[in-house]
């Protein structure tokens, strides 16, 4: 199988926003083929004729940098089309619906987002209306997606039940639901991190489990370093690797377990606006980079 490393762009929002300055550092300062493009890069709420010029400028750049934008995913927690208002519901459709379009002239294989998350009032009173409309939501997507040109979606399982697919029971049901009328394959987007805490089911904040139940449908995994305490989307250096559960060898070794033909992990990292923090960046992602690479060099290559 091959295991692709990748950098989810979430972190180079604010910091690295010109697409000459970003390719320039994936390739340059961190060596890696592959990012997931991300809409708070460029917000399709924009007029067509900025998107159209960025869109140029994002592949000249990552051509000449020879990058691959294999995945992209939206940015914010928005209610998405889960929102109660069905006039604003539509707009997150429309606004998904050109999300799509910029992630296929981008060259992705595949575009994402959260499901949609409910508020409190609809979760306890409007689950399953709720529900209805989100998947309805995404099958009209991937009818899109398969007109642009995109291989599949993604959708990535988050770690309560209001955002939908917090436990493995409840993502593999959202699965089936979602692929039983959608146009092109609805798959996942893993992340180690993520999962119910407060399940029954130890094995639904495992990450280990998460892979070897649904890995088989998860195209792009998200990696960074989890710890006991709440804040995560931590780079693997050394002080969190000491006390991280998330081991490589043991993520690779899982993978290698399941029948598939390739995977993109990409590094979401999130780092606070304080310092050293934000100076920190480049240095702790390069850190994360090396620290991966010799597994996968070790098991893989």
């Amino acid at each position: 199988m091959r295991i692709n490393l990748g950098l989810h762009l979430g972190f180079a929002t604010t910091r690295y926003n010109d697409p000459k300055i970003w390719t320039r550092l994936v390739r340059k300062e961190l060596d890696l083929d592959y990012v997931q493009f991300v809409s708070d890069l460029l917000d399709p709420s924009l007029p067509n004729k900025i998107i159209n010029k960025e869109i140029e400028k994002i592949n000249y750049h990552t051509k000449k940098n020879n990058i691959l934008i294999k995945h992209t995913m939206t940015s914010p927690r928005y209610n998405y089309m889960g929102h109660y208002n069905k006039k604003i519901s539509e707009h997150w459709k429309k606004w998904l619906m050109k999300f799509i379009s910029i992630s296929a002239k981008l060259g992705a294989d595949g575009a994402g987002s959260l499901l949609g998350i409910y508020s409190f009032h609809d979760l306890k009173n409007n689950f399953y209306s709720t529900e209805e409309k989100i998947i309805d939501g995404w099958v009209k997507l991937s009818d899109h997606a398969k007109k642009q040109g995109l291989k599949y979606l993604i959708w990535e399982p988050m770690s309560i039940k209001r955002e939908m697919g917090d436990t493995i029971i409840s993502a593999n049901k959202l699965h089936k639901k979602l692929n039983s009328k959608s146009k092109i394959p609805i798959l996942f987007n893993l992340d180690v991190d993520h999962g119910n805490n407060s399940s029954k089911n130890k094995g639904d904040f495992n990450p280990y489990q998460w892979i070897k139940t649904v890995g088989h449908l998860s195209p792009a995994i998200h990696l960074k370093q989890k710890t006991k305490d709440i804040f995560s989307h931590k780079p693997f250096i050394k002080k969190y690797n000491k006390i991280g559960i998330i081991k490589p060898e043991k993520i690779i070794n899982e993978l290698k377990k399941l029948n598939i033909d390739e995977v993109t992990m990409y590094f979401e990292f999130s780092f606070r606006e304080r310092e050293p923090y934000d100076s920190r960046a480049i240095n702790d992602i390069k850190e994360s980079v090396k620290y991966w690479r010799k597994y996968i060099d070790k098991h893989i290559n």
